[in-house]
């Protein structure tokens, strides 16, 4: 490596991301709202968009606020058509607050994908229509992609949505266990996550292997280099 790349990863706590990208001798950090969950001086804690203007390379935004944007959570805010009354609400919620959450979510995403880096990476479900009409025109569908394609046992469909960076490529393809079977099960986690304080902290987790492919495949592209399928 010629020169390490400047790379910021947002919206995570975990050093998961971090740590691959300071493995291969990247200046690499990490920002979140959150303290990191290990000591490191590598984590800025505060809103990433007061430092995505600071010369990044390469912007990875891990697991930006989603809950609103995702289509699993579009019954919350519109019934059928548009921004209809929804049949209901999470208990002890009202639209109004429901409808703050979808706003920041759609501005947080905004900022990082017209942030001033030349290659962006935002980690995202695929989109209900409500967020996607709020999205720049420039965003495309995103890849999905699943953990078990990196050598990761898990189910977690995972949406890149990419600018300026190439689709990833597998590198350690698992044969997922059939349904229904005690493994298929265990693969299963994240979804099976039951209701409670940390159940964002589950379905967010960045795995290992995921991390990897980040940092082998995007941080060579943006230094020029081939990366074999």
């Amino acid at each position: 490596m010629t020169s390490p790349l400047r790379v910021l990863i947002g919206c995570a706590t975990s050093c998961v991301a971090l740590d691959a990208f300071l493995t291969r001798g990247h200046d690499a950090w990490q920002c979140d709202l959150l303290p990191a969950d290990k000591p490191t001086n590598r984590h800025i804690q505060g809103d990433i968009r007061d430092v995505i203007g600071w010369g990044w390379d390469l912007l990875i935004v891990s697991n930006p606020p989603c809950t609103r944007l995702c289509r699993s959570g579009r019954q919350w805010m519109s019934g059928p058509g548009k921004w209809t009354p929804p049949k209901k609400l999470p208990k002890g919620r009202d639209l109004a607050s429901m409808k703050a959450e979808f706003d920041e979510g759609v501005a947080i995403f905004t900022a990082c994908w017209t942030a001033p880096v030349p290659r962006v990476a935002i980690e995202n479900p695929e989109m209900n229509d409500l967020a996607r009409d709020r999205m720049p025109s420039d965003l495309a569908k995103p890849q999905m992609v699943q953990p078990w394609w990196f050598g990761d046992p898990a189910f977690k469909g995972t949406g890149l949505y990419l600018r300026n960076l190439p689709d990833l490529s597998a590198t350690r393809r698992l044969e997922p266990p059939r349904p229904g079977t005690a493994e298929h099960k265990k693969w299963s986690a994240i979804h099976r996550a039951p209701p409670g304080p940390d159940r964002w902290k589950i379905r967010s987790k960045t795995f290992p292997g995921m991390a990897e492919a980040w940092a082998e495949q995007w941080g060579g592209h943006a230094l020029g280099q081939e990366i074999a399928a």
